[in-house]
């Protein structure tokens, strides 16, 4: 994530991502960056705001697994859009039809950010966060036509009102894919076993990824817009890119009940990714685990708030202000 480029996002760690029924008579938008298409026949989307992968006994504290109960959905012939647990912080949306089409979902919150997400074309549903918190969400479904040109197959605009803040960040979802039976899930429940205290499972955590998985050069050269982690598969080869080291941190904490952010945005003029985690004593710790381009590293908060911080450790946190959070998985 080094790059302004930045090999365009990922840990998408990183990947970041609106809404109707075709049209008979179809017409050619331009999306603006960042910003919410509309209900249209025929739209342009910006391939460049995709997310692209950087280069350079467990127990889920009662957190229910996503699903698609059918409860409240906006359906047709082509995509459904299930939205039952919305209250959860997530929406689930499938291709009814399996296709090799590529397949778009964009999502626009409160905040007025776009998120653009591939969906999967085999028809089974992809789960996709409210990061955005309570407010107003316009959810689209698009089939590729050429190039840059998709069709509408599917949008809903709602207002969502979550059960918690955290929602969005205990659960799986389409970058941060973790379940109950997953080995990732099981290693994170025996790495902090004896922990009691959040730094030392953080710790316990990040100590274990970073020593464990190496840098695989061969994929991170490769690697193809799309990519998404599987982190048994991550754990099993012992190798992966920065998004891959991203979704494992972040599903092992939140398989732990640690309320967990992964961050894409900027720090200074260089783009970055980053962990938040929340602590009931201190709030949402911001930065926690960062990533330069080149090397993760573990911040101690209290860095943030001593005199006594390296230059290292300033160099890369400053004082929070130069952070600017883009997307938030």
């Amino acid at each position: 994530m080094k790059e302004k480029k930045l090999i365009a996002l990922a840990l998408a760690v990183i990947m970041l991502v609106a809404a109707g029924t075709a049209c008979s008579k179809s017409k050619t938008v331009e999306i603006p960056a960042l910003g919410y298409v509309g209900d249209r026949d025929v739209v342009e989307i910006d391939l460049s705001l995709e997310m692209v992968p950087l280069t350079a006994s467990p127990a889920m504290f009662g957190v229910a697994a996503p699903s698609a109960p059918g409860t409240l959905t906006k359906s047709n012939s082509k995509a459904v859009i299930d939205y039952s647990n919305s209250r959860d912080g997530y929406v689930m949306v499938k291709y009814v039809t399996p296709t090799s089409k590529q397949l778009k979902v964009l999502i626009k919150g409160p905040s007025g950010v776009q998120y653009n997400y591939n969906l999967r074309g085999d028809g089974n549903y992809d789960v996709f966060p409210f990061s955005d918190g309570n407010g107003e969400y316009t959810i689209g479904v698009y089939e590729q036509i050429e190039g840059t040109r998709y069709s509408t197959s599917n949008t809903l605009t709602l207002t969502v009102t979550l059960s918690d803040e955290f929602a969005p960040f205990l659960r799986s979802n389409q970058y941060v894919n973790f379940a109950n039976s997953t080995t990732t899930v099981a290693k994170a429940a025996e790495l902090v076993a004896d922990k009691t205290e959040l730094m030392a499972k953080i710790s316990a955590i990040y100590n274990y990824v970073i020593s464990t998985l190496k840098y695989d050069r061969e994929l991170a050269a490769n690697v193809k817009t799309g990519y998404l982690p599987d982190v048994d598969a991550v754990l099993e080869r012992g190798m992966g890119i920065c998004f891959d080291y991203a979704a494992v941190m972040a599903s092992m904490l939140r398989s732990q009940d640690i309320p967990t952010k992964l961050v894409i945005g900027y720090a200074g003029t260089v783009y970055h990714a980053w962990i938040d985690v929340y602590s009931e004593e201190a709030g949402w710790i911001n930065s926690i685990i960062i990533f330069d381009g080149s090397t993760w590293k573990l911040m101690d908060p209290t860095y943030a708030a001593t005199a006594n911080q390296s230059s290292e450790v300033m160099r890369y946190i400053g004082d929070g202000s130069n952070y600017n959070a883009m997307y938030l998985y």
